[in-house]
């Protein structure tokens, strides 16, 4: 007579056999990926109990953002009411410095400086060599940029264009050991050179006297000399002099006020000098549209 239970394999079995088939699977699917179409299937059948899974998380965030959000959008809109209206007030003052410039000189027979026109450009890549600080704009001769045109960003001076394409242009840093300006120092008016030194964030002042009446934290701004740049622009500040006698000059250190190493919007200047005019879009789009008609 049969036994109702018959005794299958024994669990040592069974796990042998489990752990050849696992092995022979795993072997298949790392060769010939058989089982791939098994696991796209079960992430396709998963996934909505993920994402449900997952959707209070995803919701509460969404409003601790949106809270944190209008809370910072109240207080960004009132600091720039804030500064906007100090800003405003600062313009009337300037409006009337200039005025008031414009009469004396006119009193004292001096030429009235005119205001330079500008120009803003996005800064698109910058040179991959690391012994040349350069940056390529988005302004060419189509824009009326020139070659030594001045070029600025928020904080003040940044280089100078070296050359020119259609719709690009190259701007050379202050930075770069090539390069070189004259400034003066706005405290008493000692006039200066300021060499690149390859860094970012450091020039060097060339030939200074032991005996020259300059202090850490002097304001340096440009000169005008040269023709390059229009003068009084703000160029670096004095943080470090080293007066070591054994020397033959004294060694200045100072740091530009442009930031340099993050550059994105600049300012293009055409002074009052300058022979070459700033083409607006709107002013090519207006001749296109004169050469059509």
């Amino acid at each position: 007579m049969k036994s109702l239970f018959e005794h299958g394999p024994s669990l040592r079995t069974r796990l042998l056999l489990a752990l050849i088939v696992a092995g022979a699977l795993m072997f298949l699917d790392h060769r010939l990926q058989t089982m791939q179409p098994v696991r796209s299937f079960l992430s396709t059948a998963t996934a909505p109990v993920q994402y449900l899974a997952v959707l209070p998380e995803e919701v509460m965030d969404r409003l601790v953002y949106l809270a944190t959000t209008r809370s910072a959008l109240r207080e960004d809109n009132q600091r720039l009411r804030d500064e906007l209206l100090g800003l405003q007030m600062a313009v009337q003052r300037l409006n009337f410095l200039e005025n008031e410039n414009a009469r004396l000189r006119q009193l004292l027979g001096s030429e009235v400086r005119a205001a330079s026109r500008r120009m803003a450009a996005e800064v698109v890549s910058v040179a991959t060599d690391p012994f040349s600080h350069q940056v390529v704009i988005n302004k060419g001769y189509q824009s009326g940029v020139y070659e030594g045109q001045p070029v600025l960003d928020n904080r003040g001076i940044v280089g100078q264009v070296v050359s020119v394409a259609r719709n690009t242009a190259r701007v050379l840093l202050i930075s770069d050991q090539s390069h070189a300006i004259s400034l003066r120092a706005e405290r008493n008016d000692i006039r200066v050179i300021a060499q690149g030194t390859g860094s970012l964030t450091q020039l060097e002042l060339n030939f200074i006297p032991h005996s020259a009446e300059l202090q850490e934290g002097d304001v340096l701004v440009s000169s005008g000399l040269g023709g390059v740049f229009p003068e009084g622009y703000p160029v670096a500040e004095i943080n470090l002099i080293n007066r070591d006698e054994r020397l033959q000059y004294a060694q200045v250190f100072v740091t530009p006020y442009a930031q340099l190493d993050r550059v994105r919007t600049l300012l293009l200047l055409w002074p009052a000098n300058a022979q070459e005019q700033p083409i607006f879009e709107e002013d090519m789009e207006a001749s296109e549209v004169n050469d059509v008609g």
